[in-house]
């Protein structure tokens, strides 16, 4: 699925696509989805946080 050197060169709302959509189709948290994907997990959420998403546990999902 993802690596993270894609990660670092994809374009954030593409990648927040990907990211929900393994979260509600696959996956109960993101934990789980970067340990299954070997993601780094702080790399991920810091992309995604600067484009002013951020991990919500409760809906498991980034808004």
């Amino acid at each position: 699925m993802l690596t993270n050197q894609q990660i670092q060169s994809m374009d954030v709302h593409i990648l927040l696509s990907i990211v929900n959509m393994k979260l509600r189709n696959d996956f109960t948290s993101l934990p789980r989805l970067c340990q299954s994907f070997e993601l780094n997990q702080t790399l991920l959420e810091s992309k995604l946080n600067k484009a002013h998403y951020a991990y919500q546990a409760s809906l498991n999902q980034f808004r």
